[in-house]
């Protein structure tokens, strides 16, 4: 697996652009941008969801996860947080997991608490293009 992180929000389409013509496996996981300090997100449900999104993933062969942080809970909730207002990405909560294709993104996402072991691996298939 293969493991990009989105710097800001002008980059995204450029880098989901560029993941999509080397592979057919692209995920987008939206979460809370690590504290410096301790390198944990700000986002509980994300340090627990982390490791298993990364865990299935990395089982789906030529895969690529868009790293994509949100800088605090405040921004997530602003209505007019980027992520949150485009209409591709819609996310209103971390953590948020997203397949993507040419033709966009999957109309089925994991959210929150879903980011699960079981229910990312039923999402990779699900989703399979």
């Amino acid at each position: 697996m293969k493991c990009v992180r989105v710097g800001s929000p002008d980059k995204f389409d450029e880098l989901v652009k560029k993941a999509i013509s080397e592979s057919d496996a692209v995920f987008v996981l939206f979460f809370g941008r690590e504290d410096p300090k301790t390198n944990l997100s700000w986002c509980s449900d994300c340090v627990v969801a982390d490791p298993k999104v990364r865990r299935a993933i990395g089982t789906v062969n030529g895969s690529i996860l868009l790293e994509v942080p949100i800088d605090r809970k405040s921004d997530i909730d602003s209505p007019s947080n980027v992520y949150r207002t485009r209409k591709d990405t819609k996310v209103e909560r971390v953590p948020t997991l997203l397949r993507w294709t040419s033709d966009g993104p999957s109309n089925i996402r994991l959210v929150e608490g879903e980011c699960s072991e079981a229910p990312i691996k039923e999402y990779v298939v699900k989703t399979n293009p």
